[in-house]
C-alpha cells in the first residue's frame, strides 16, 4: 500500500504529526508513508522513523498553475492508495480529486465534496490527537501514541562531542530557547520572552546552581536574543545545531528545557526532558500533552513578557 499525507505548516505541525504516521505504519507496516511538506519543514523528517519521502510543495505561496500541475504529476504518478490531508480547503480536495487516489480521507469542511472518508475536525484536544483522529477514516481508532522521534547515532555523538565542547559538567545543563520566530511576528503572534526577563533566570540559575551549565539555543532566528544575552553574561554557553536530529540529541541530554511555544518545545515533549513552556497567546491544552514532565505557563494577559520570572522559577525549584 502507498500512502500520501500533505502536512502544511511548520517544523513543529510536522512534529505533531508523527503520532499518526508512527500508528499509521505500526497498523501497515509493508505501506509505503511519503509526506507532502513546505520547504522550511522538510528538515523535521531527518528524526521520523516512518516516513519513506518528502516532496515540497509550498501551501502558502501564491503558486502558479504549473506548480500545481507540478505536484498534481507527481501525486498520480506514484500511484497512491491512499491521501490523508490536514487542508480543509476546496482546493485542496479538488487536487486530491484530481490526483485519482481511490481513498481521500480530511477533515470534513469545504473540501468534503472531494472525499472519499471525511472525518469530524476536533479542535478542543491536543493536536497531535486531533491529527491522529484522521486514522479513524482508515478504521484505526486506537488512542493517540506519545510524541517520539528517532535520532540518528551521529547526532547523539555529535551532542556528547558539543557537551565536551562546552565543558558542561556532571552536573548537567539547563537549556534556554528564548522562542524568535519570523513567521509569528509576521503574523502579530508575540511569542517571544523578553532579553531582561531571561536575564534574571539566568541569574537566579547561576546564584543557586553555581556548577549547573545554563546553555542558550542559538538557530538562525534567535541570533539577535542570544548575542543579547552574551552581553549580560558573557560567560553563557550557547550551541548552534544545525538540523533538527542535533538539536534533539541537544535537548535530549538536558535536565531542563525553558522555553517558549516552539518547534523545540514539541522536540522536548518528544524525547521526554523535563519542560517548562511559556505560552502567550496560544492555548497549552492544545500544544502540550498531559504530562508531569511538560508544564505549561500561560501569561494572565496572553502577552509573553507579563509572565514573571519568578513565576518560572517557582516552578523550577518547586518542581512544578
Amino acid at each position: 500500500m502507498r500512502v500520501v499525507a500533505l502536512v502544511p505548516g511548520g517544523i513543529g505541525d510536522q512534529i505533531l504529526f508523527f503520532p499518526t504516521l508512527d500508528d499509521l505504519k505500526r497498523s501497515y507496516p509493508d505501506a509505503d508513508i511519503d509526506v507532502v511538506v513546505e520547504p522550511r519543514s522538510a528538515g523535521a523528517y531527518r528524526v521520523c522513523k516512518s516516513v519513506n519521502d518528502v516532496l515540497l510543495y509550498d501551501f502558502k505561496d501564491r503558486n502558479s498553475p504549473a506548480d500545481w500541475g507540478n505536484l498534481l504529476g507527481r501525486l498520480r504518478d506514484r500511484e497512491y492508495d491512499v491521501a490523508l490531508s490536514l487542508g480543509q480547503t476546496w482546493l485542496v480536495g479538488l487536487l486530491l480529486w484530481l490526483t485519482g487516489i481511490n481513498k481521500r480521507i480530511g477533515y470534513a469542511g469545504g473540501g468534503s465534496p472531494f472525499l472519499t472518508d471525511p472525518v469530524p475536525l476536533n479542535k478542543d484536544q491536543y493536536a497531535a490527537a486531533m491529527y491522529h483522529d484522521l486514522l479513524k477514516g482508515m478504521g484505526i481508532t486506537s488512542p493517540c501514541p506519545q510524541l517520539a522521534i528517532n535520532l540518528p547515532k551521529q547526532d547523539i555523538l555529535w551532542a556528547e562531542a558539543e557537551q565536551k565542547r562546552l565543558g558542561i559538567t556532571e552536573s548537567g545543563y539547563v537549556l534556554i530557547h528564548g522562542g524568535s520566530s519570523k513567521l509569528a511576528q509576521a503574523k502579530g503572534i508575540d511569542k517571544i520572552y523578553p532579553v531582561e526577563n531571561w536575564s534574571k533566570i539566568i541569574q537566579d540559575f547561576q546564584q543557586r546552581q553555581p556548577d549547573l551549565s545554563v546553555v542558550a539555543i542559538a538557530g538562525p532566528e534567535d541570533t539577535e536574543l542570544v548575542n543579547q544575552l552574551l552581553l549580560a553574561f558573557p560567560n553563557l554557553k550557547f550551541t548552534a545545531p544545525e538540523d533538527i536530529g542535533k538539536l534533539a540529541a541537544t535537548i535530549g541530554g538536558a535536565s531542563l528545557m525553558l522555553c517558549t511555544d516552539s518547534a523545540p518545545m514539541h522536540l522536548a515533549v518528544a524525547v521526554q526532558t523535563y519542560t517548562i513552556a511559556l505560552f502567550g497567546p496560544t492555548d497549552p491544552e492544545k500544544l502540550l500533552p498531559k504530562s508531569d514532565r511538560a508544564i505549561a505557563i500561560k501569561s494572565p494577559t496572553g502577552k509573553m513578557a507579563d509572565i514573571s520570572p519568578a513565576t518560572i522559577l517557582e516552578k523550577v525549584w518547586g518542581g512544578g
